[in-house]
Formats: C-alpha cells, structure tokens, sequence
C-alpha cells in the first residue's frame, strides 16, 4: 500500500465533501498504522467538518496521546472545545501553544476567534494584527478583522480591511458584498459600479453571484431602483435556495412537538435558580428590530449587552432533546430536578463572558421557540417579544443572506411566508399560557412614541431610567454580529417602514400567503 497515496486520496474526498467516504478511508488507514498521530488528527478534523463535535476530540485526544507535542492536533482539539461551549479548556491550549510559539500563524487566527465569538471584539482584533504581521495578504485574517470593526461600529475600519481584500482579490464578492451593507449609495457611486463590473464576469462560481446579487440588490434600493433591487435579490435567493435540501415540512413538525410538548405541563411553576444573574432574554422573527431593542436595553449602565447568543439553542438541544427530537420525558426529568442542568450549563457558558452587571441581554431571534424553556428554567427572567409588520419582516428577511443554517427558510418567498405562520401559531401558544410574562414591543409603535416606548421597556425589566438608553447609538458598546449592524447603530429612524409597498407587485405570492 501506498500510504502518501491513500492520504491523498482523503483530501480528495474532504475537498469534494465526501466526508463518509474521508471518514471510512481514514479509519482504514488507522487499522493498519494504529498509532499515527497524524491519522488520527486527520480523522478528528473531518469529524470536526461533519460537525461531530465529541467524536472528533476524541480522535484528537488519540493523536495527542502518540504525539504529546503535536501542535496541529492542539490547534484542533481547541477549536472543537470552543464549538462545544468549553472556552476554558480551548483558552487554556491556545495559551499554551503561544508559549510555545507566539508566531504561531493558525493559532492566532483561532484564538482571536474564541474573542470574537465571546464579544470581546478589541482582543480579537489584537490576535489578528500579529496574524497579519507574519502574513500581511491573508485574506482570511483581514476578512475577520473587518467583521470585528463592524461589531463594535467603526464602520471605517471594517471598509479599510475589505479594501484590503479587494487590492488583493477585486472579484472578491464576499469583500464586496461587505462594503455594501456598510454604504449609502447614490446614483453613479463608484462602488455601485465597481460590482456592476465584477458582475459582468462569466465564470463567476454562485457562492459569488449570490454575494453580489444580494450586494447589488441592496445598492439599487438605495437609490430607489426598486425593479433592479429585486432582480438582483430574487436571483441571490434562487440560487442560494437550490444549493440547499431544506424542507419546511421540518420545521411544521418541529413547532408542532413543541406545542403538544409543552402545553402538558404547568408553565407558571417557579423553578428555583442559585443563579442571580438575571437574563432579559429579546426574542421574535429576525428583522423584528430585536438589535434595536437590545441596544436600547444595553446601553442602561446596570446592564451587560451579550448579543445574539447561541447558548439557549444549545442547552435545550442538550438537555431536552432525545434522538434529535425534543422529549416530553426529558422535559419532565429536568422539572424534578432539585437544580437544573439546562440553566447551569447556560450560565457555565456566560461565565466565561466575565460580565460584572448582573442583568444581561441575549438577543436571539430564534428563542422564540423556547420561551417555554426560558419560563420554565430562568424564573428570574425577563422577555421581551418584538413584532413588527409582517409584510417588512418577510421583505427584510428576504433581502439578506445569513450564516446560520437554521436561516435556511428564508430563500423562496413561500418557505418565508410559511415559516411566519409558524412563529405566530407558536407565538399564539405561548401567550396563551403565560403571556403576563412576556412584553410585546411593536417596531412601528416604538419609532412613533420611542420616549415613552423606552420608558415602558425598562419598566418591564425592572430598570430605573437612564438617559443613555433614550440615546443608544452614543452609548451602547454591545457586539453585533447581525445583518442589523449599521442600522442600530444609528439613531432611530422611520425609512425602514412600509418599505413594502415598493415590492408589492414583486412579492405578492409570499404576501398572499401571510395568515
């Protein structure tokens, strides 16, 4: 056997996203050389790619074992540490291997992710800086540093960086759709001209068409040429969607589970917390103005602005799932616990946050789904429900693109419209069993009346009023990691209303199907 060929042939296989077929070749291979480091660091990261997480650290773990001093292996098992929520365990190694070798290039890079992901942007970007210093063109550095400007709203910078990129690579879509979301454009604007021409290539792949369309889209709604706006957009959606196996028959069942789940049990028990930090937790559909609310809410000098945090998904997934579905019996053993594991794991993953208020925000979209969870779990909580005109939301949502796999519904106007009758069906259930717990803010009502609006939410959170909330654009250094960044970090504006009525005749299917 030809062990350089049969290794290629993994690579092979991991490029083209054969990962069963890396995954099976791999543990071949390990079968005839048992103690490989290198294999078993290899197998760990094609886990790691096929998102299974435990399985790879113990791959890891293995190549470690044969290899004490094998840094890649390192490198690795902290990055699978972090994706697990375990930042003191991944901390800890990366510091190490910086001890080690502080020019430790993929070390920097991942370190400075662990920052990132934490919202301590300021560090993360000082990991960065070294990273450039031993490779100046890494795109991939400069494309993380500019997002950490954006984050804290130095939307210079973050433009700087992207035309740093762009010096390098001018075809570079993503670099380009990044300066979009940050830009104001007019007719003629140079910008606006640049992707016209990048647009003009014939061999871009669609990963960049979908960038550029959706860039493209957002620059023509600027100057108001709503007919090429949409063009631009539907064709992003297009092919982002056929790229995708998402089906949201799915998510039907998933919200039904949770109904039927959930509506066994009494959600007005009060479940005792050891934990005195008290979660506001901002919740609704994506694009229902949770960052403004967050925003507004984290700028109060008692209040610590964590951002949209995963951990609420994360420890429900944990706990109450069984066999990738949520379990009525799971449910039931967390309620007899004498303390719960769901909310100490949550606060185990804030505590690396070292935040020193004791109310603290977290602004998930998506917790919408589990505010049974949230009633149940953190009694000393505080929700905060935001809607807005369904028309707009579905519209917003339909113009951008996210990271986020559990965004896959929002590319085909039906699968849009479908989902939103999901989120009010499941909306109607939980109001319906505990809705004196929850405040309800209207986008529309608090541009009309925002002094009053404001004064109503802190209220709610049993805050005393604070001036830097009536100004939050000043005062907030709270992360954002959203498509929201440069719009709540303006001051509240009206123009982002009715925007609908430009896309009617365009969007009158999804429209059609709004309940």
């Amino acid at each position: 056997m030809n062990f350089e060929k049969e290794v290629k042939k993994i690579h092979v296989n991991i490029k083209s996203n054969q990962l069963n077929d890396a995954m099976r070749n791999c543990n071949k291979l390990i079968k005839l050389f048992p103690k490989n480091s290198y294999l078993f660091n290899l197998g760990g990261l094609i886990l790691q790619n096929g998102l299974k997480i435990k399985s790879s650290i113990e791959y890891f773990k293995k190549s470690l074992e044969f290899d004490p001093k094998n840094s890649a292996a390192k490198n690795n098992i902290a990055n699978s540490y972090k994706a697990i929520g375990k930042f003191d365990l991944a901390e800890n190694i990366f510091k190490d291997l910086l001890r080690k070798d502080p020019n430790n290039l993929k070390c920097l890079y991942n370190y400075g992710n662990l920052k990132q992901q934490i919202g301590d942007n300021k560090s993360a970007i000082n990991f960065y800086e070294k990273a450039l210093k031993i490779e100046p063109k890494n795109i991939r550095v400069l494309f993380t540093i500019a997002h950490c400007y954006q984050s804290l709203g130095n939307f210079d910078k973050a433009k700087q960086q992207l035309s740093k990129v762009l010096e390098i690579d001018d075809q570079n879509t993503t670099a380009h759709r990044g300066i979009s979301s940050m830009t104001v454009y007019v007719p003629d604007h140079k910008h606006l001209k640049e992707m016209i021409d990048v647009s003009r290539n014939e061999i871009l792949k669609d990963t960049q068409k979908i960038d550029l369309f959706f860039a493209l889209g957002k620059a023509y709604e600027d100057i108001g040429d709503y007919e090429k706006a949409f063009n631009n957009i539907s064709k992003a959606n297009e092919i982002k969607r056929d790229s995708l196996s998402f089906n949201i028959k799915n998510e039907e069942g998933n919200i039904d589970r949770i109904i039927n789940h959930f509506d066994k049990f009494d959600l007005s028990k009060n479940l005792q917390s050891k934990n005195n930090k008290k979660i506001i937790f901002i919740c609704g559909m994506p694009r229902s103005g949770t960052t403004l609310i967050e925003q507004i809410i984290a700028a109060h000098k008692d209040v610590a602005g964590a951002g949209e945090l995963e951990y609420l998904r994360r420890v429900v997934h944990n706990n109450l799932f069984e066999n990738g579905k949520l379990s009525k019996k799971k449910i039931q053993e967390e309620i007899h616990m004498d303390s719960t594991k769901l909310s100490e794991d949550y606060y185990e993953y804030l505590k690396f946050h070292n935040y020193k208020e004791d109310v603290i925000t977290d602004k998930a979209p998506m917790n919408f789904m589990w505010l049974g969870a949230i009633k149940l779990f953190f009694p000393n909580s505080k929700i905060i429900h935001c809607t807005r005109n369904p028309k707009d939301i579905c519209l917003s949502v339909y113009k951008n693109i996210f990271s986020s796999s559990i965004m896959d519904w929002s590319y085909s106007q039906e699968d849009i419209a479908k989902y939103y009758n999901l989120y009010k069906k499941l909306m109607k259930f939980w109001l319906s069993k505990f809705a004196d717990s929850i405040y309800e803010i209207n986008y529309e009502k608090l541009i009309k009346d925002k002094d009053n609006k404001i004064k109503e939410i802190l209220k709610f959170c049993e805050l005393e009023l604070d001036n830097n909330c009536f100004n939050h654009h000043q005062h907030s250094n709270t992360p954002i990691k959203t498509v929201s960044i440069t719009q709540a970090r303006s001051p509240i504006y009206s123009t982002s209303i009715n925007k609908n009525q430009f896309y009617e005749k365009n969007l009158n299917k999804m429209f059609s199907l709004l309940e």
